[in-house]
């Protein structure tokens, strides 16, 4: 993994020890840390400034394809290819939380910007949220092909996400009245497909 200086003309820094392709990457909002997502089946953070050897997290058991990191640098989430979505904590070193349920791979995460939930999208044909403080899904989204990414915003209440197919969803969260419960639960609802291009 290289890491360029898009300013000053240095040599671009070369982060080694992943032993399978990197599929994912994050930066913390000081750019002092990076993440990467390997097919080595672990999570590595990088030390961009002092030099440090990466931490390494370990525990899923395929390929890591997505990575996000939170606005203060505390926690990460990663998505896998066994099923699973994990979030690590970068600064107490608590074994992470085991987010399970997902029937296929895990392609994308994102994060809203306070950290409490994260998108996701999966091999299945789904995009959902996930509550990280009460550790549930609370929503999802079936669409026709696998998702391959997600981008959620600050809100958490807008939701976009590309599938293998070319097209792009967006999509918007509809939180329960809890006044009303007969009304139903937290929903994603579509407000817009974008279709992908033909040929003319």
């Amino acid at each position: 993994m290289r890491v360029w200086d898009l300013e000053g003309g240095k040599a671009p820094l070369v982060l080694k020890g992943h032993t399978g392709w990197v599929y994912a990457v994050a930066l913390t909002a000081d750019g002092c840390s990076a993440l990467s997502g390997s097919e080595d089946n672990t999570v590595r953070v990088w030390d961009l400034e002092g030099g440090k050897a990466p931490f390494v997290l370990e525990g899923h058991t395929s390929w890591v394809y997505a990575v996000a990191v939170t606005a203060d640098g505390r926690l990460a989430v990663s998505g896998s290819g066994d099923k699973t979505v994990r979030v690590w904590d970068l600064e107490g070193g608590e074994a992470p939380l085991v987010l399970e349920g997902h029937t296929s791979s895990v392609y994308a995460v994102a994060l809203t910007a306070d950290g409490r939930r994260a998108g996701f999208g999966s091999e299945g044909c789904t995009v959902g949220v996930w509550d990280l403080e009460r550790g549930e899904e609370i929503a999802t989204f079936i669409g026709e092909n696998a998702m391959s990414s997600c981008a959620v915003s600050r809100d958490g209440r807008t939701i976009i996400a590309g599938d293998k197919s070319g097209r792009l969803h967006f999509l918007q969260l509809v939180e329960a009245d809890k006044t009303k419960p007969l009304i139903g639960e937290t929903k994603i609802q579509l407000l817009h497909r974008e279709e992908p291009a033909t040929d003319s």
